[in-house]
């Protein structure tokens, strides 16, 4: 499931889980939301390593091409 998706349907869960006074739904959901926080954290991260490393390409074929 995608990150979003993820903090969602855990927020929907753990919200569920204080109505019902279900402390196990309550976890479940609040897990759920983290993994999602998670999954987005990584994802960012893994953009902005993509990201300069393609910076760092176009330098280095710019110091190439002057030479």
């Amino acid at each position: 499931m995608g990150a979003i998706s993820d903090k969602l349907k855990g927020k929907a869960k753990k919200v569920e889980g204080r109505v019902t006074g279900d402390k196990i739904r309550e976890t479940q959901g609040s897990a759920q939301e983290t993994k999602g926080k998670v999954e987005g954290a990584v994802d960012r991260a893994k953009f902005r390593a993509r990201a300069k490393i393609d910076e760092m390409k176009a330098k280095r074929a710019m110091k190439k091409s002057t030479r």
